[in-house]
């Protein structure tokens, strides 16, 4: 297989992270591939046309985006417990964590880019509201970091942690461990995992 991928992406960060746990990582050959909003990568628009990392070419020539797909078809490939478990009590809080993480890489990536924009044309009420949104879900995992701790290891598990790592890597000044001392201390155990040690994101520019 091959993961058109960039060493700065969470979105990236989250296949490979799931790659590491599931023990897939050997069989994925990465593929640097520079994307930009504004200067589409035509090269890999011809597999992806959206133009898009992560995107996962299989070994029977498909291609597969965005990252939850790429996951899910990786949790096929393996034999061990599944990250998207089928009991459904399970399943449904797995699939809740997940969205979280993802939703807040979301919210994470666009506060990014508008901080990014000339100050001048920054909007002051947008920048306060992914300050909020982003504040309110660490409570939530906060609030719930027993819970998180507890559960098998999943897909849930493995958004939040890189949600919370795009975090430390984007908005060091945040200070999102204060006062969530318990989702603090999960995080610090989950990021000593070799899977987050070996796919530590790396901003050089492309």
């Amino acid at each position: 297989m091959k993961l058109h991928w960039s060493p700065r992406s969470p979105f990236v960060r989250k296949v490979t992270v799931f790659a590491h746990e599931t023990g897939l990582a050997g069989r994925i050959e990465l593929a640097r591939t520079p994307v930009s909003m504004t200067q589409p990568n035509r090269d890999l628009m011809r597999v992806n046309p959206l133009g898009k990392v992560p995107t996962l070419i299989t070994d029977e020539g498909a291609a597969l985006f965005d990252s939850t797909v790429i996951c899910e078809y990786l949790d096929s490939l393996h034999a061990g417990p599944k990250f998207f478990p089928q009991q459904p009590r399970q399943r449904w809080q797995a699939l809740r964590w997940h969205a979280l993480g993802d939703n807040m890489l979301d919210n994470l990536v666009l506060w990014l880019n508008e901080l990014r924009r000339p100050k001048p044309q920054q909007s002051p009420e947008t920048l306060a509201a992914y300050d909020l949104k982003i504040r309110a879900a660490v409570s939530l995992l906060d609030a719930e970091a027993a819970m998180l701790g507890n559960a098998p290891v999943g897909i849930g598990h493995v958004a939040v942690g890189v949600a919370l790592g795009y975090i430390d890597f984007r908005f060091p000044d945040l200070r999102w461990r204060d006062g969530r001392g318990r989702i603090a201390a999960w995080y610090e155990a989950w990021v000593e995992r070799p899977s987050m040690r070996e796919t530590m994101p790396v901003d050089d520019g492309n």
